[in-house]
């Protein structure tokens, strides 16, 4: 339990997917002009990243391993998380027309979003356990939207703020996203700390 809660929090304060390990920027600076649109892309890519851990879990274990073809595991990947975004897009398509339409070209893009494809990678090379790699992806995945939710309301306040000629446009983002990375750098730590505490 202790092991699944600091892995939680390390996925989502210590080693946030955008402001720590810098994947899934795309997304990010692209899908974050205003807070529905990043909710809904936020929903999307917690979908789509938990269960490309758990997919590309399993066939890693139970078709790669076996087949001693562990060298194609980032191409088996790919595919993994390329028909788990089809799945989304359809189910999008059938019962939010609106978000479809607002999300366009980003929402195919999650695809090559290297965040879940980062996820994936870097489960196994953790090595861990099937409930550990489930655990992970969704936590990653609330990381990446914490991130990109806090990124979006910061972003609607910044278009009521006069900002300053020199930095208008992508400059103010560019500042606005270094600046809340820095924030999260607070959180460094964090995870250890728990673990000493109620690890003994």
């Amino acid at each position: 339990m202790l092991d699944a809660l600091v892995l939680v929090i390390g996925a989502i304060l210590v080693n946030n997917f955008v402001l720590a390990r810098f994947l899934g920027i795309c997304p990010f600076l692209g899908v974050s002009q205003k807070v529905e649109t990043s909710l809904g892309m936020s929903a999307a890519v917690t979908f789509v990243m938990t269960m490309a851990a758990i997919a590309t879990w399993l066939v890693y274990r139970m078709i790669l391993v076996p087949l001693h073809i562990e060298y194609l595991k980032t191409i088996a990947f790919i595919l993994v998380i390329a028909s788990l975004v089809q799945l989304v897009e359809m189910v999008l398509k059938k019962t939010s027309e609106a978000l479809y339409e607002t999300l366009g070209i980003y929402l195919p893009l999650i695809t090559t979003n290297c965040a879940i494809l980062g996820v994936a990678l870097l489960s196994l090379q953790q090595q861990d356990s099937f409930i550990e790699a489930a655990i992970f992806g969704f936590a990653a995945s609330v990381g990446f939207a914490l991130a990109l939710l806090l990124f979006a309301g910061l972003r609607e306040r910044i278009v009521l703020s006069k900002v300053p000629e020199a930095f208008q446009g992508n400059a103010i983002k560019l500042v606005t996203a270094g600046l809340l990375s820095l924030s999260f750098m607070g959180f460094a730590g964090i995870d250890k700390g728990i673990a000493r505490v109620f690890g003994g």
